[in-house]
């Protein structure tokens, strides 16, 4: 019997705004059911994240029957964004990709907007199926994502998180330590694991659903976002780059792509086949 087991469940309906922390969540071929298939765009149609509005992280994103969502910020009233209908697709950009989305209302969009103090567009992923191929790079024939960075799930570990405090407890910014798992926005949490060994699994099994281990995951300026305060410090991107750099990337998490899929529940245990 593993040791390793599913501590927490992360889906985020909305890119790069909070979400939440469901006991059980549904395995599809492009990510959690709900997770990131919601995001904002400028006027110019490039998606917004964190990286240029870190007040995103104090706004939340709530999954609703039938794919709406109920969307709450600081000193907003709670708006339900309906689904748009069949429409005309609007291609946005997403670090240089582009992709095709359905825009939602126009009140969507003002609501974010009147938090955010720009301009902005909230856009649907209607159809991942055929919408946006995971990174050929990495991806197999006919694998897809949603609106996430780059590939349907994040995995993320609890021993690294706490061997990653206690380097930055060692380190230049002791008082910005420690962290909490939020701060890397991770799809599934396992408890019961060596630090770092998620860096080798290339293959899990997590209930009845199986995975793909791609990669490990380049972290970017939004860890260093306090996702309750939205402000920012130096870490943990400080401390990754003098221990966790993997070829180009300052390394936390591991990037899975859905093999065979099912459901998954906080409790599982986690099956690494390779």
């Amino acid at each position: 019997m593993s040791n390793l087991y599913v501590q927490a469940l992360h889906v985020h309906p909305v890119k790069s705004v909070a979400g939440t922390a469901p006991d059980e969540a549904i395995v599809e071929p492009w990510g959690l059911s709900g997770d990131r298939r919601w995001a904002l765009v400028d006027a110019e149609g490039m998606v917004i994240t964190q990286r240029q509005q870190p007040r995103l992280a104090l706004a939340s994103a709530r999954p609703l029957d039938g794919g709406r969502i109920a969307v709450s910020a600081p000193g907003m009233a709670e708006l339900v964004v309906e689904v748009p209908g069949p429409g005309p697709l609007e291609p946005v950009v997403l670090f240089g990709q582009k992709i095709e989305t359905v825009p939602a209302a126009d009140a969507a969009g003002d609501w974010f907007g009147a938090y955010l103090g720009v301009p902005v567009r909230l856009v649907h992923m209607d159809e991942p199926a055929v919408r946006r191929p995971v990174d050929p790079d990495y991806a197999l024939p006919g694998e897809t994502v949603s609106l996430a960075d780059g590939y349907p799930l994040l995995l993320a570990t609890l021993a690294s998180l706490d061997a990653l405090n206690s380097l930055i407890a060692r380190g230049d910014h002791p008082e910005e330590g420690p962290l909490p798992m939020n701060r890397f926005r991770p799809n599934v949490v396992v408890a019961g694991a060596e630090a770092w060994a998620e860096d080798g699994w290339r293959r899990v099994a997590i209930g009845d659903a199986e995975f793909r281990g791609v990669r490990e995951c380049g972290r970017c300026i939004v860890t260093t976002t306090d996702q309750m305060t939205a402000e920012r410090g130096k870490e943990p991107l400080k401390t990754l780059a003098r221990h966790r750099r993997i070829g180009k990337s300052l390394a936390f998490g591991r990037l899975l792509v859905p093999v065979r899929l099912g459901t998954v529940r906080v409790g599982d245990e986690v099956r690494v086949l390779e």
